[in-house]
């Protein structure tokens, strides 16, 4: 299971592989500093979903949604799918 912590561990990840400080991040994403600072230490015991992926996008990741085990995601799924892929 995914914890808010490691939700949190992973957009710091996402930032520092992009080579963004806290304030460039929150500068592309349009949000404040502290916010980025807030999201990645969970100074607060909730995460707004909505900034969450404004930062990823931010850091040049996006959202996904995966099945539990499955290394591919929805995407994945459907664009083999349309291509009509039988993996």
């Amino acid at each position: 299971m995914t914890t808010l912590s490691d939700v949190s561990d992973m957009l710091r990840s996402a930032r520092r592989e992009a080579r963004l400080s806290q304030d460039e991040l929150a500068r592309r994403a349009g949000v404040a500093r502290t916010t980025v600072a807030r999201m990645e230490n969970l100074a607060r015991a909730d995460m707004s979903v909505s900034v969450l992926v404004r930062l990823l996008e931010a850091a040049g990741y996006g959202l996904k949604l995966a099945k539990l085990g499955h290394a591919r995601t929805v995407e994945d799924i459907l664009a083999e799918q349309r291509r009509g892929d039988s993996t």
